[in-house]
C-alpha cells in the first residue's frame, strides 16, 4: 500500500487549508500544480490558462515531477490533486485516449483511499487563480469523483467542518485503511 494520499474534489472545498494543516503536523505535502502554473503565467503577463490541452499537459508534467520527488518517502504524504486529476483534464480535452490514460494511471499509483472535498458554499471564494463559479466547482467535483471511481479508487468524502476536525478525519481514515490492509 502506497503512502501517497490524494486530496481532490471541486475548487473551493478547503483542500489548501487541509494540506497546510497536515504540513504543520510534519507530513510531506505537495501543493496544487494548476494554481502554481496560473500564478506563474499571471506574473509573466500571460492569460491565466493556456488552451485546455496545453494547460492539462503542463499540470501533468508538474504532477509527475512531484510524484517522482516523493518516491522514497515512507511516511504518509499528501497531494493537493494528483496525476489522476491531470489525466482527467487531458482526456476531457481530447489529448489522451483511454489506453494512454490506463498506462499512465498504472505508472503513477496513489493510495486507493482518495479524500474528496466538496465545494463548500460557506468558504467558497473566487480569486486571481480560481475563477470558476460555485456551480462550475460542483460540476468539477462530480466529474472528478466519477473519474476516480472509474479508475478503481475508493473515494472518501471529507465532511464540511473545521480544519482540525478535517485533519482528524483524514488521519483516522488512514489509520483504519492501514489496519484493514494489515488484516488482509
Amino acid at each position: 500500500m502506497t503512502n501517497r494520499f490524494v486530496l481532490s474534489g471541486g475548487p473551493g472545498g478547503g483542500k489548501s487549508a487541509l494540506l497546510a494543516a497536515l504540513a504543520e503536523r510534519g507530513y510531506p505535502v505537495v501543493p496544487e500544480s494548476a494554481r502554481a502554473i496560473i500564478r506563474s503565467r499571471l506574473q509573466s503577463g500571460l492569460a491565466p490558462r493556456p488552451e485546455p490541452a496545453a494547460f492539462a499537459q503542463a499540470i501533468f508534467e508538474q504532477d509527475t515531477q512531484h510524484y517522482q520527488q516523493l518516491q522514497t518517502v515512507d511516511t504518509p504524504c499528501f497531494f493537493d490533486r494528483s496525476v489522476v486529476d491531470a489525466l482527467y483534464m487531458l482526456h476531457a480535452a481530447g489529448a489522451m485516449d483511454e489506453a494512454a490514460v490506463a498506462q499512465q494511471s498504472s505508472a503513477y499509483p496513489y493510495n486507493r483511499t482518495v479524500f474528496f472535498l466538496p465545494p463548500w458554499q460557506a468558504i467558497y471564494q473566487t480569486d486571481g487563480e480560481r475563477d470558476q463559479t460555485f456551480s462550475e466547482a460542483q460540476r468539477v467535483y462530480a466529474n472528478l469523483k466519477r473519474w476516480y471511481l472509474r479508475w478503481g479508487y475508493d473515494v472518501v468524502d471529507v465532511p464540511c467542518c473545521s480544519v482540525p476536525e478535517r485533519v482528524a478525519f483524514v488521519l483516522h481514515a488512514i489509520a483504519q485503511a492501514a489496519e484493514q490492509s494489515g488484516a488482509d
